[in-house]
């Protein structure tokens, strides 16, 4: 048994409202929280929960991480970009071209997302939330495969993507060139123990896979209730919270 990607997690400066924006997107169900900020549950058993948390730090770069919301045909995707405005997001210009097809968009907060046209075959099987598409590397992609004991099930030309073996959204990373991280992540995510094991040994697992220990201004008591911050490969902070 491996960590459980219990949560991905979003800093945000109105976690109530950016719940908001996206259980109206997704359809997802808001959730009691354990700490404090809000959380949605996916509307079916093969994705994992997303988490809004505060935080006072302002965006100032295009996050590692986005969605990629797919579509069955064009007047589905049409009506996803009409949902998303009306509750509240914004078309932003990243470089795309008029021929790639998808929608960008920022969220209220400015986190970025794409809406993309139908037919992707990539995604096919993946449902309305197809993607988190990740600017990394391959050897992020390989860690993130063994620490949740996720299948790979794209290797190729340095990019990688991983699926639960339930289903559900895949986790993909681009490959080089991987942009610079000048700041702290806005989005990460959150691990739990798996049932029945301390975390302490899930985390010297997580570090012998290439994990690091970092501070980020954390509490650095050894409150057991306290969540452990940790390092991916590329330096991406992750939560290893208490075992549930």
């Amino acid at each position: 048994m491996t960590a459980q990607l219990h949560a991905l997690c979003f800093d945000a400066h109105d976690p109530g409202r950016l719940a908001e924006f996206w259980a109206g997107v997704l359809g997802f169900a808001p959730v009691e929280d354990p700490g404090p900020g809000f959380a949605l549950l996916p509307n079916d058993d093969t994705g994992f929960r997303l988490r809004f948390v505060p935080s006072t730090e302002q965006k100032t770069v295009p996050n590692q991480a986005h969605f990629d919301l797919t579509s069955t045909t064009a007047e589905t995707q049409q009506e996803t970009v009409a949902r998303a405005l009306a509750l509240g997001a914004r078309h932003i210009d990243v470089g795309q071209t008029p021929e790639e097809g998808h929608t960008v968009l920022a969220d209220p907060e400015g986190n970025e997302f794409c809406v993309l046209p139908a037919g992707n075959r990539f995604l096919a099987d993946c449902g309305f939330l197809g993607a988190l598409a990740c600017d990394g590397s391959q050897k992020v992609g390989y860690f993130w495969s063994k620490a949740l004991d996720w299948p790979l099930v794209w290797d190729q030309d340095e990019e990688t993507a991983i699926r639960s073996p339930h289903g559900g959204p895949k986790v993909t990373w681009g490959g080089p060139p991987v942009a610079p991280k000048p700041a702290k992540n806005r989005l990460h995510f959150d691990l739990i123990p798996p049932p029945g094991a301390d975390r302490r040994s899930e985390v010297d697992r997580l570090l012998r896979l290439g994990a690091t220990r970092i501070d980020i201004g954390q509490d650095q008591s050894d409150d057991p209730a306290a969540p452990l911050v940790l390092a991916d490969p590329d330096g991406n902070e992750f939560c290893v919270l208490p075992a549930h």
